[in-house]
């Protein structure tokens, strides 16, 4: 393999693109948003004559879909990495500049989630090399905005049931990049995100008294709301790998002055919701216990995010092999399960035995100086490659 092709140099390259998710701010212009990575992608796979295809889903973001066909006989195996990146604020590196210090290399989306994407890409061109007949097919799915909404999965996963041609025949099994050092997870948490409102009426602060303050009614919900966590912590459904649900409130916004009685006031909710549990049953349950604790009127507002927990069972098998040859290669490599969230539930609940894993440790993904160690680069690219060829 040249170096070009290596997942060190192919990562430099995508480090240097910036593709900002605005998280729901209203952000355009240079840095933001996937389509100068997708671009690259595109002349990346056109470079190595592979099948590939840009998808758009709105204007600037869409998925990058590559298929590399292999032998009939063995199965389709789907390859995704998210093309998007956490803002770059706060940084105490240059986010785009990568460099190599102390066989690590530096930069946004190094950890979280390049690197892995760089192993794949790198993967993909050394199979590509080869007679088809020795390997797997290879669906590599490039897809946008896993870091808020996961619109580019459920674009995919919906192009799947569509029968689009580069999907098709679809895939039996799927592998996400995260960052998971070189661990398969099999578990994981999902999330649902919703606001809360309270309302008030506004007065002169001199005469608190004539009004009704927005803030002091939420604070009765966020003790609520706080007990509730407390006891989904100590006392809710446990599963063996993700251990018990979480509730945290992230933010509060509420009044307009200081000399004005507020007369709004709105929070954000975090639910962490593990395997065996029900989003809808989530939100009827918590309103349920607001509704009978609470004097003070309130509205739950829709949830913004919805993402399920990945289940383990139906992707037992795909782990099994996949870990074993990780282990091989690496030293060690364990099935787990994990507290974050990831796009992989998507398509497990699309019939799709799914895992999650790639290069890097979730300990150093949206930092400040975010790292991946090279070596893990490298052992992630010859895992997948042993894994098609064997699959």
């Amino acid at each position: 393999m040249s170096d070009e092709s290596s997942p060190l140099e192919i990562l430099k390259e995508l480090i240097r693109i910036p593709s900002q998710n605005p998280m729901g701010r209203d952000q355009s212009g240079p840095g933001w948003l996937e389509f100068g990575v997708s671009k690259w992608l595109c002349r990346f796979f056109t470079d190595h004559n592979v099948t590939h295809e840009y998808q758009e889903i709105e204007s600037g973001r869409g998925n990058v879909i590559a298929r590399l066909e292999g032998s009939p006989d063995r199965p389709v195996i789907l390859l995704d990495a998210h093309q998007d990146t956490v803002p770059v604020d706060g940084m105490t590196i240059d986010p785009y500049q990568p460099v190599v210090r102390d066989r690590r290399l530096y930069g946004r989306g190094a950890c979280d989630v390049k690197g892995a994407m760089a192993s794949m890409l790198s993967a993909l061109v050394r199979l590509s090399q080869q007679p088809a007949e020795s390997r797997s097919s290879v669906i590599v799915s490039l897809t946008c905005d896993e870091e808020l909404g996961q619109m580019g999965a459920l674009d995919l996963v919906r192009r799947i049931g569509d029968g689009d041609r580069l999907l098709s025949p679809a895939p039996d099994m799927a592998i996400v990049a995260e960052p998971t050092s070189l661990d398969v997870v099999v578990a994981h948490k999902g999330v649902v995100r919703w606001e809360i409102e309270t309302q008030g009426v506004a007065v002169h602060s001199s005469r608190p008294n004539l009004g009704t303050n927005a803030i002091y009614a939420m604070a009765e919900v966020i003790g609520i709301l706080q007990q509730i966590a407390n006891q989904i912590g100590s006392a809710g459904l446990e599963h063996p790998l993700c251990g018990r649900p979480s509730l945290s409130v992230g933010t509060i916004h509420g009044g307009s002055s200081v000399n004005i009685v507020p007369d709004h006031c709105v929070i954000e909710i975090d639910r962490r919701v593990v395997p065996g549990e029900s989003v809808q049953q989530i939100l009827r349950e918590t309103e349920r216990q607001l509704l009978e604790q609470c004097s003070v009127a309130f509205e739950m507002l829709p949830p913004g995010t919805k993402c399920g927990p990945l289940v383990d069972g139906p992707n037992q098998s795909l782990a099994g092999d996949l870990s074993a040859i990780a282990s091989r290669v690496a030293g060690s490599s364990d099935t787990i399960g994990v507290a974050f969230t990831t796009q992989a539930p998507k398509f497990a609940d699309a019939g799709i035995p799914t895992v999650v894993f790639g290069p890097g440790s979730i300990d150093q993904a949206h930092t400040k100086d975010e790292w991946i160690e090279i070596e893990q680069l490298d052992q992630s690219a010859e895992i997948l490659y042993e894994f098609i060829t064997k699959a």
